[in-house]
């Protein structure tokens, strides 16, 4: 009896000393870090691609290489002492437009007119006018910088690294081309290479989202690729798509691309259109904005690579309803598209369009965020975009925010949480992202 109890002793204390070594060894492997996807539809998986963790001065930043076909989430640390990883397949749309006298000798943007609905009888039982900051600005949140000019450079540093604290990699740019602007405000192109500069010394990549300007035609949308592959193409934040053939190609967003008939846009982006631009040194992955149903047939019939949806008010149209993400995706991935679903912590334009507060998408201290999110990872999307960084006039910001009341505004605000509480669920919600994506290769 004690010779058996012996050997189980001498059994048991060999077991233990198994499971410490092999504990140990697991601790010295490397994680992977980086990943790949083979999400529904997509035929080709690249190598995982692994992570290493670098000092701050030896940063080097690869290109974003996303394709219809695989994905490849390139993970840059760019902190020493802990790990603050950004992740490519999160994209953040990002906004030029604002002025401030300090640096523009007068507040643009900021000092909004509130837009009148187009029925007389509507618009007369609203407020009519405009804006006038810095008490009270054209928003519903007040911003923790103030009411502040995008041409100051300690504003867009603090931007870049609020991007960085939120994990989002690739920040999409909306874009005018030179000597043009929104019907509000100035021409900003002028901006872009402070914004390159400024995101590469975060390791931020740069898309550019093409806007509706007067006049807006295939033909300009060629000059338009032309001119930014042309000026920003060598930067080392630009952002480019690696495609399952080997080939690197620009990514680039067209907002209100259903304005531009399909067969306006087949010419540019069909190989067989009359100058199309398929095949040579301005070739792109092209994405276009879905918002009702038929777009989806008409965003084939152009030629682009893939479709977005923008908005961040959930049921506003039928792109940004989350119900119908399933199909959109189902439908990309049949015919060999990119699906990009959007999704916003909220949705407030009152203090721009006073009358349109049916669309108001209440925060609920990050819970619709969260909802959006989850809806969006449902369908295993190649990239998810967040509408948006600083888009205050609708409410749809992450960027800091502080409560302000003044004698005539009582603004909303993030608490009972901190002014950075949305770009921590933005981190952690792209650490998920990175998470399931694991998943789904299993």
């Amino acid at each position: 009896m004690t010779r058996l109890r012996r050997k189980a002793l001498v059994a048991l204390f060999l077991f233990t000393l198994f499971i410490f070594g092999t504990m140990m060894g697991l601790r010295t492997l490397k994680p992977s870090d980086g990943f790949s996807d083979l999400a529904p539809g997509m035929d080709f998986i690249e190598e995982r691609s692994e992570r290493k963790q670098v000092d701050v001065k030896d940063v080097v930043v690869s290109p974003g290489q996303f394709h219809v076909g695989s994905s490849d989430t390139k993970v840059v640390f760019t902190r020493s002492d802990r790990d603050y990883s950004i992740f490519y397949d999160v994209h953040i749309f990002y906004y030029l437009w604002y002025g401030s006298p300090s640096m523009d000798n007068r507040y643009i943007h900021w000092d909004h007119v509130l837009v009148p609905h187009w029925d007389p009888k509507i618009a007369a039982s609203h407020a009519q006018g405009r804006h006038t900051p810095p008490e009270d600005i054209a928003s519903s949140f007040y911003p923790e910088l103030g009411p502040y000019s995008s041409r100051d450079p300690k504003v867009l540093e603090s931007h870049m690294a609020q991007i960085e604290e939120a994990a989002a990699g690739v920040l999409v740019l909306s874009w005018y081309p030179p000597g043009v602007a929104d019907d509000h405000g100035e021409p900003t192109e002028d901006l872009v290479p402070a914004v390159m500069d400024a995101a590469h010394r975060h390791s931020i990549k740069v898309a550019f989202h093409i806007q509706p300007y007067k006049g807006r035609t295939d033909q300009s949308v060629h000059d338009n690729i032309k001119y930014i592959i042309d000026n920003y193409g060598k930067h080392g934040a630009f952002y480019r798509f690696r495609l399952n053939t080997g080939r690197i190609l620009p990514l680039l967003y067209v907002y209100d691309s259903y304005l531009t008939p399909p067969e306006s846009w087949a010419e540019l982006l069909t190989t067989k259109g009359s100058h199309s631009i398929r095949g040579t040194p301005y070739d792109a992955i092209f994405v276009a904005l879905i918002v009702e149903e038929r777009h989806k047939h008409d965003i084939l019939a152009s030629g682009f690579d893939g479709m977005y949806t923008y908005f961040a008010s959930n049921g506003f149209s039928f792109g940004s309803s989350h119900q119908n993400w399933k199909a959109i995706k189902t439908f990309c991935d049949a015919n060999n598209l990119l699906f990009i679903p959007s999704v916003g912590p909220g949705y407030v334009d009152t203090a721009v369009r006073p009358w349109n507060n049916h669309n108001t998408r209440n925060r609920v201290n990050g819970r619709y965020y969260e909802t959006s999110l989850q809806a969006a990872l449902s369908v295993r999307p190649e990239i998810v975009t967040i509408t948006s960084f600083n888009q205050w006039h609708e409410g749809t910001q992450i960027e800091k925010a502080v409560p302000k009341k003044t004698v005539t505004r009582l603004y909303l605000d993030y608490q009972p949480n901190q002014s950075d509480h949305y770009l921590k669920l933005t981190r952690q919600w792209a650490e998920n992202f990175n998470k399931e994506k694991d998943k789904w290769l299993m």
